[in-house]
C-alpha cells in the first residue's frame, strides 16, 4: 500500500507542478509584435540550452525578464501579460528549457548551483546586460532561490510564484511540518529515488495507475478556481504513460525532483538582503487555498525574510499564475516598484 501511495504521489506531483506551467489555451494568440524564436546556446561545459524570446525586441526593451519554468514544463509555459503593459513598460521575456527539458541537453551534475549558473551564462551569451529580473514559478523557484544565493549581484529583482517548500530546510519549525502529510510522502519518494529508482520507474509506468486526467481534476490537489483553469486548457502531454516510458523524460523529472527536495548547500532562510539599499525587491506570490504549498509555511518564510514582499490571493490555489490579472499584477509589482515603496513588506491580498 505504501508503494502504491508513493507512486501515485509522484504522478500527482508531476501533474501539480506541470499544472503550474500550463501552456496557453488553444485559442490564445500572442500579440502580433511578439518576438518568438527557438534557438540554442552552447554552455561552457558543452551542453546546449534552448530558449525562446517574447515581448518587445531585446534591443529596445527597458526590462529584461527571465522566466524559469517548473517541473515537467518547458520554455513554452504560459505567462500571459497584456500587450498594452508589455509595450508600455518595454518588457522583454526570455524563457528557456532547463537542463534535460524540451530541447536542452541533460545535466548529469544538476544542482541548485548549476541551475543559477545556467541562467547567468544564458543571460551573458544573449547580452542582457549586468543585471536582469527573474521570475520562478512553482518548482522553478529553486533555481531562483539559488540565484539569490550565488549570483545576487546580477539581479535587479525577483518574483517567486507559488514557490515550493523544501522540508529539509533546517530552519523550518517542527510544529509547522511535523504533521504535514506532504513531508512524509516526499520523504518516501526521495527514498525510492535514491535506493530503488528502477522500481519507481517500473511502478509509475504501470497501466493500472490513475491517469493524469483523473489526477488533474482531483480536489486533493486543486481548489475550485484551479479546476476552472484546467477545464480551459489542454492536457499534459509530457506526463502521459508513453512519455514517461521514455527513460530520458523519466530521468530528467526524477533528477529535478531530487534536487528540488534534496539537501541544498544553503538554507534560504539564512540569506541576507541582496538589496540593502532597497534598490530592488524580491516578491513571493501565494494562494491561500494552495493545496500543494501550505500558505502557513509560505508566510513563515516571508516572515523570516522581512526584505521579501509577500502577496497572498485569498481564493487562490496553486495555479494562480493562470488567473486573470495575476501576471499583470506580478509584473507591475516587480518592475514598476516606486508605488510600492510606502507599503509594508507583509501580506498583500490580490482579488
Amino acid at each position: 500500500m505504501i508503494m502504491r501511495a508513493v507512486a501515485v504521489l509522484l504522478m500527482g506531483l508531476m501533474v501539480l507542478y506541470k499544472a503550474a506551467q500550463l501552456p496557453p489555451p488553444r485559442d490564445a494568440v500572442l500579440p502580433a509584435e511578439t518576438v518568438t524564436t527557438c534557438t540554442r546556446i552552447r554552455l561552457r561545459d558543452g551542453r546546449y540550452l534552448a530558449y525562446r524570446e517574447r515581448g518587445v525586441a531585446r534591443e529596445r526593451s527597458n526590462y529584461k525578464v527571465i522566466v524559469v519554468h517548473g517541473f515537467g514544463s518547458s520554455k513554452e509555459m504560459s505567462f500571459q501579460a497584456p500587450q498594452e503593459q508589455i509595450e508600455k513598460l518595454g518588457i522583454y521575456f526570455l524563457q528557456f528549457d532547463r537542463a534535460g527539458y524540451g530541447d536542452s541537453d541533460p545535466n548529469l551534475k544538476r544542482s541548485t548551483k548549476s541551475e543559477a549558473y545556467d541562467i547567468e551564462e544564458l543571460a551573458d551569451q544573449l547580452k542582457l546586460g549586468p543585471k536582469f529580473y527573474v521570475i520562478g514559478v512553482s518548482m522553478g523557484s529553486y533555481p531562483a532561490w539559488s540565484c539569490l544565493k550565488h549570483i545576487p549581484h546580477r539581479l535587479k529583482g525577483m518574483a517567486l510564484v507559488v514557490p515550493v517548500i523544501n522540508y529539509s530546510w533546517k530552519s523550518l519549525p517542527e510544529n509547522l511540518t511535523r504533521l504535514d502529510y506532504r513531508r512524509k510522502l516526499i520523504q518516501w519518494t526521495l527514498w525510492l529515488a535514491n535506493y530503488a529508482p528502477e522500481l519507481l520507474y517500473w511502478w509509475v509506468t504501470r497501466e493500472w495507475l490513475p491517469s493524469t486526467t483523473f489526477l488533474e481534476k482531483n480536489p486533493t490537489f486543486f481548489n475550485d478556481r484551479d479546476v476552472d483553469v484546467l477545464k480551459k486548457t489542454p492536457g499534459f502531454p509530457m506526463l502521459t504513460k508513453d512519455k514517461l516510458r521514455r527513460r530520458q523524460v523519466f530521468d530528467t523529472l526524477l533528477n529535478d525532483f531530487m534536487v528540488s527536495f534534496g539537501n541544498w548547500e544553503f538554507d534560504p532562510l539564512d540569506l541576507s538582503n541582496p538589496f540593502p539599499r532597497n534598490e530592488s525587491f524580491v516578491h513571493i506570490w501565494q494562494g491561500y487555498e494552495d493545496k500543494v504549498v501550505p500558505f502557513r509555511l509560505q508566510r513563515y518564510v516571508a516572515g523570516k525574510l522581512p526584505w521579501i514582499r509577500y502577496h497572498e490571493i485569498p481564493d487562490g490555489g496553486h495555479l494562480i499564475v493562470h488567473y486573470k490579472g495575476v501576471c499583470e499584477a506580478i509584473l507591475w509589482a516587480l518592475l514598476n516598484r516606486e508605488h510600492l515603496l510606502d507599503k509594508p513588506a507583509t501580506a498583500m491580498a490580490v482579488h
